[in-house]
């Protein structure tokens, strides 16, 4: 039983990261996309080679939609990883994740195309000057740019309060295991305020890290329609995604090279494999 075990968590571990990396690619692809919506549309005539600025505007919002859906499959995988731990078998897991977290902003963006949404979005800054700056993004002139974009942003929302609800449970499961951790262990209260004062720093720097995983700055957004302090709150916190997110890499990585070291050691873990999450 124990073998299997590892074998179960080496394997949870590898479809972690999986789709980790699909985060990963999708939060490269809207970097990418904003620098050049950004920088491309000083280059660009008005009038001239409006498509490409629709085209790099399609890009930006789908690159934002997959972020925000492959953070959402961060959520559910995590769901699936810490609360419902056994009896889960789901066939051809990570296709079915690739099909819902790169097919759902392929199917939108195509939708939204032909209707001529994407173009040159006009940005008013709220000051004395009323300064106008310019982005491929969504065409301003569009009528259909504020529904899709008040869906965009309602879409947002829905994952951040959704990733919000499992990390709940994740704080909560943690509890549960420390307290019975803790009631299996000797009564020495030295000892023990130690060991809580060192799990407590642990217990934060993973909630802090998870929240970050888990795209909850991306909350921060609406304070960037109060004034320009908002802004610089939503870019500082949403800056320590990237960082939590390789260091999150790093830890599954780490821990499937050694589970996957542990396995090899011992020849009968190969007999006693069993999967919970098929290819």
């Amino acid at each position: 039983m124990h073998f299997c075990h590892v074998s179960l968590s080496r394997q949870r571990s590898e479809k972690g990261l999986n789709i980790h990396m699909q985060l990963t690619g999708a939060l490269l692809c809207l970097h990418l996309g904003f620098l050049s919506s950004s920088f491309w549309i000083l280059l660009l005539d008005e009038n001239k080679y409006s498509w490409v600025c629709g085209g790099l505007g399609l890009f930006l919002h789908w690159s934002l939609l997959a972020t925000i859906t492959w953070l959402a499959l961060e959520g559910f995988h995590l769901y699936l990883l810490l609360i419902r731990v056994f009896n889960i078998y789901v066939r051809r897991y990570l296709l079915k994740l690739c099909l819902v977290g790169w097919g759902f902003p392929t199917l939108v963006v195509v939708i939204c195309g032909p209707l001529g949404v994407y173009g040159r979005y006009t940005l008013e800054t709220r000051d004395s000057n009323n300064q106008t700056s310019e982005i491929c993004w969504m065409n301003s002139g569009n009528p259909q740019t504020k529904l899709v974009t008040y869906i965009t942003v309602a879409f947002l929302c829905l994952v951040v309060l959704y990733n919000s609800c499992m990390l709940l449970l994740v704080v909560f499961k943690m509890r549960e295991l420390r307290r019975g951790r803790g009631d299996r262990e000797s009564s020495d209260w030295k000892k023990m305020s130690k060991e809580n004062e060192s799990r407590l720093w642990k217990d934060g720097a993973t909630v802090l890290g998870l929240s970050c995983v888990l795209g909850l700055p991306w909350g921060l957004a609406s304070l960037t329609y109060v004034n320009v302090a908002g802004i610089y709150l939503f870019n500082i916190f949403n800056s320590l995604q990237g960082l939590f997110m390789f260091l999150w890499s790093v830890a599954l990585s780490s821990k499937s090279r050694s589970e996957n070291n542990s396995s090899v050691r011992d020849p009968s873990t190969q007999k006693m494999m069993t999967t919970s999450f098929n290819n």
